[in-house]
């Protein structure tokens, strides 16, 4: 017999997982906007290394200025890339940190009776 033919009670110390409770607008609302922001945060990060090498002399550069606002510059474009949808792992992020609340996002829940 294989594993995947076993149900839950034919597992011994198995129990059948109860749902949990549905988080509140304002609990999902938080928590979307914390993921989109960690989400943001991750792509600058990735971005940085792309610009530590690159002089800010000559025609167009702008000099130390440049280098000073540079940080700003590439936070800016990770939000805006994660804004676009990033890397996809806001909704993720979101799905795990309800998880760890012991929460669910009763938007993505099956009807019942289904």
């Amino acid at each position: 017999m294989s594993l995947s033919a076993l149900t839950v009670g034919q597992m011994p110390g198995l129990k059948p997982a109860q749902a949990l409770p549905a988080a509140s607008a304002q609990q999902i609302g938080k928590i979307r906007r914390t993921s989109h922001e960690f989400e943001a945060q991750l792509v600058s990060q990735m971005l940085q290394p792309m610009f530590e090498g690159l002089s800010t002399d000559g025609e167009f550069g702008g000099g130390p200025a440049e280098g000073t606002w540079r940080g700003f510059m590439v936070d800016a474009m990770g939000k805006q890339m994660a804004k676009a949808g990033g890397l996809g792992i806001a909704s993720a992020v979101q799905r795990e940190m309800l998880k760890m609340q012991g929460l669910s996002d009763p938007s993505t829940e099956a009807p019942r009776g289904a």
